[in-house]
């Protein structure tokens, strides 16, 4: 039996305790325009109000900028124009998620912030209940989809984070981390 987490619990960094594949997984479910999105509950760092972004020069066109938070420089794209829409209205409801990419060839962890147009809620979605990403239809790019998760009769959009960002694109995020901006572009 899995423990319903409150949000706050949930977004701790402690993971949930799995007995086994059958559990369910906890994803952090967002709106991006009228569609739901959901992101593994474990790739999440934290959740902040939308603030003052500064811009940076000669960065993809899906980067915002990047904030401070608590004295580091965090890199903030916009999911809306990653995906070929335009960028949305910012509202009272409008956050930016904190999430972090996993290591990869030999490269630290890296905090990205994501801007969603509102946070909804932290699901839990069973194994059985993740349908394989769609292989067309979809308003997204088909590898930036990790699966479909049925919620209440109704399918959420469950995000790969690793596959959001292309390997260049990770190289940019990481000078910026890094102040090393120069030498990237």
């Amino acid at each position: 039996m899995t423990q319903n987490l409150h949000p706050v619990q949930a977004m701790s960094g402690q993971p949930p305790v799995v007995a086994g594949d059958t559990e369910q997984q906890q994803y952090l479910t967002f709106l991006l325009g009228e569609e739901m999105f959901a992101i593994g509950i474990l790739a999440i760092r934290e959740i902040i109000e939308y603030g003052q972004i500064t811009e940076v020069p000669l960065v993809p066109p899906f980067i915002r900028g990047v904030i401070n938070l608590r004295g580091a420089v965090v890199p903030v794209i916009d999911l809306s124009v990653r995906f070929g829409r335009s960028a949305g209205e910012i509202t009272k409801r409008t956050c930016i998620v904190i999430i972090e990419i996993a290591e990869t060839a030999g490269a630290h962890a890296q905090q990205m912030g994501v801007v969603v147009d509102a946070v909804s809620e932290v699901l839990e979605i069973a194994p059985g209940d993740i349908e394989p990403p769609p292989t067309f239809g979809t308003r997204i790019r088909t590898d930036f989809i990790s699966g479909m998760g049925k919620v209440g009769g109704r399918f959420v959009v469950l995000l790969d984070v690793e596959r959001i960002l292309s390997l260049d694109e990770v190289a940019v995020i990481a000078a910026i981390n890094q102040g090393e901006l120069g030498a990237v572009a």
